[in-house]
């Protein structure tokens, strides 16, 4: 077959424009984002990154997958089920150690580090009416602390074990995701509840809404006491109704991860579309607000994606 000048021409000109586009995940690859419980935090960002993603990346399908949060996820994602997953950064430091305690019978050493996102603030609220007002008034109350072994739970025995106390001095243990903590609360069957997510998480506002609340402090000197990857933070005034004040809080940073098996070009492509689409992402859920380039790999507990680090080459985090 001959061609005419102008087709080689044109020819040559398409290969060159495609060798010059960023790379392209291959046709009908899969993103399934392991999340959370449906009330908190994980699961709106996971769908907001979803959206992001499905319209963004071509040829990829999404999925949103609810979860037990931190440790079920990462956990899902060394058996290679699952593409992106949201996690505690003490429960990621955990999880590549391999702390059995924690869930992690053996190193997870599959995982790979994809963004450092927005902090959780640890939020231990009660209702008004129990009469807790400090850690020290939790003794002898009913508290949810999280699903059993998540990052959630993982906090909450960190916390206690700061304050010299343990579920041993509580009246009752609950191990529940926060929807189902905030309506026995609300029937009057438990006293509080701990949750560990970014500031106006639904469940506590559906709280707020319903009866009086405190929202208790966690003091500057336990936060030392815990000390890395916790921080000191402060949930502002107004953030839930009837909180007149500023409370003094811990707070732990929540990273995106993925495994080894993720291409370098998904990777590279999931990292880039996730800062360069934040405003559709704070439209999801105002955690999203926190997320910021500048600090991307700050505190990762673990080796970052290839293709993350890629992305991060190119804008001169690296």
């Amino acid at each position: 077959m001959k061609f005419t000048v102008r087709q080689t021409l044109l020819a040559v000109t398409s290969s060159l424009a495609l060798s010059l586009a960023t790379p392209a995940v291959h046709a009908d690859e899969f993103i399934n984002i392991l999340t959370g419980g449906t009330s908190g935090v994980y699961y709106p960002l996971g769908v907001g990154l979803s959206k992001i993603y499905a319209e963004k990346i071509d040829g990829v399908r999404t999925q949103v997958q609810s979860t037990k949060a931190s440790v079920e996820n990462l956990n899902l994602l060394q058996k290679g089920r699952g593409e992106l997953a949201l996690a505690l950064g003490d429960s990621v430091k955990l999880a590549w150690e391999g702390n059995a305690e924690a869930g992690f019978p053996a190193p997870l050493d599959k995982l790979r580090g994809i963004a450092a996102v927005y902090p959780n603030f640890i939020q231990i609220v009660a209702s008004k009416e129990s009469g807790v007002t400090d850690l020290a008034s939790l003794k002898g109350k009913g508290l949810s602390v999280g699903a059993a072994k998540s990052g959630t739970e993982l906090n909450a025995r960190a916390i206690m074990s700061a304050a010299g106390m343990s579920y041993d001095d509580l009246g009752k243990t609950e191990f529940l995701p926060f929807a189902e903590s905030v309506e026995l609360i609300k029937n009057r069957q438990l006293d509080g509840t701990l949750q560990s997510a970014g500031l106006g998480v639904s469940s506590i506002k559906d709280l707020a809404t319903a009866l009086d609340i405190t929202v208790v402090s966690v003091p500057g000197e336990l936060v030392e006491t815990l000390g890395a990857p916790y921080i000191e933070a402060v949930i502002p005034a107004g953030t839930y109704k009837g909180q007149d004040a500023d409370v003094p809080t811990v707070a732990v940073v929540n990273f995106l991860i993925t495994h080894e098996d993720v291409s370098d070009d998904m990777a590279y492509a999931m990292t880039k579309e996730l800062f360069e689409n934040l405003p559709e992402l704070e439209a999801a859920h105002q955690a999203a607000k926190q997320i910021k380039l500048e600090t991307a790999i700050s505190g990762m507990p673990l080796p970052l994606h290839p293709g993350a680090e890629r992305y991060y080459k190119e804008k001169g985090l690296l």
